[in-house]
C-alpha cells in the first residue's frame, strides 16, 4: 500500500514540530546538532533539534576504524579530553611502503606530503567517537531517535521541504499492514538537514527533484 492509501485507511500520522530535523546520526549530523545547540545557547534562544538515526543505537552503522585529526573536534568541543572523548591512542610512527612481489621499499617521512603525516593524530574506533558525540549532543538537549529511519520526504505546497516521515511498522512480507501495524510519524521543521551519506536514498530523491547534480 502507498503512504497515501495508508493515511486514507488509518487516518493522518502524528506529527512533531522542530526548528531543525537532522537525518543521520553519524559524525556529520551529530556535529551539526551540537553546533546548533551551542550557537543557540550563546544567543540565549531556544532551539528544538532532532536527530533521526536508522541504526539501533548511535554508532551502530559506523564500522570504520580511523586515523583522526583532532583539529575539528577541538574547534567543536575544546575540552574534549576532559569530557572523556575516546581518543586514547596517539599515532607514534608513520611508515609509507611501496609493496612489490619480493618485498617493500619505504619512503622516508621527510619526502611525504603533509596529508600523509599523522603526528598528533589518533587511532580511533569511529563508532565509539560517534557514540560519544551522541552523548554530548543529548547533554545539550538534542533529541535523538535511534531505530527510526527517515523513509519519506515531506513537502510544503510551494515545493520546499517540510520535513520527513519515519517508516511504518508492522508491514508484512506482502507489503500489506499486519495486526501490529503502526503508522510512521511526521517530523516537521523549519530546516531539514540531510546527513545520511553521499548516496543516501533520500539524497537521491532530492538530487532528482531539485536537479542538484546540474
Amino acid at each position: 500500500m502507498t503512504p497515501a492509501s495508508l493515511i486514507e485507511q488509518y487516518g493522518p500520522r502524528e506529527s512533531m514540530e522542530y526548528d531543525v530535523v537532522i537525518v543521520g546520526g553519524g559524525p556529520a549530523g551529530l556535529s551539526a546538532a551540537i553546533r546548533l545547540k551551542q550557537r543557540a545557547q550563546q544567543a540565549g534562544v531556544e532551539l528544538g533539534v532532532c536527530v533521526l538515526e536508522k541504526g539501533s543505537e548511535v554508532g551502530a552503522h559506523i564500522l570504520s576504524g580511523a586515523v583522526m585529526d583532532p583539529r575539528a573536534l577541538t574547534e567543536l568541543i575544546p575540552d574534549w579530553k576532559e569530557k572523556g572523548a575516546p581518543l586514547d591512542v596517539e599515532v607514534s610512527e608513520d611508515r609509507f611502503l611501496f609493496l612489490t612481489e619480493a618485498g617493500s621499499k619505504r619512503v622516508p617521512n621527510w619526502a611525504l606530503p603533509d596529508n600523509f603525516k599523522n603526528h598528533g593524530n589518533y587511532v580511533v574506533s569511529l563508532a565509539n567517537v560517534t557514540r560519544w558525540l551522541g552523548q554530548q549532543a543529548e547533554a545539550l538537549g538534542v533529541e535523538i531517535f535511534p531505530g527510526f529511519p527517515a523513509a519519506e520526504i515531506l513537502y510544503n505546497d510551494d515545493g520546499s521541504v517540510k520535513g520527513v516521515a519515519t517508516g511504518n511498522l508492522g508491514i508484512g512480507k506482502d507489503g500489506e499492514p499486519t495486526e501490529n501495524f503502526q503508522p510512521g510519524m511526521e517530523l516537521h521543521a523549519k530546516y531539514t538537514l540531510f546527513c545520511e551519506g553521499a548516496r543516501g536514498h533520500l539524497g537521491r530523491q532530492l538530487n532528482d527533484k531539485f536537479r542538484l547534480r546540474d
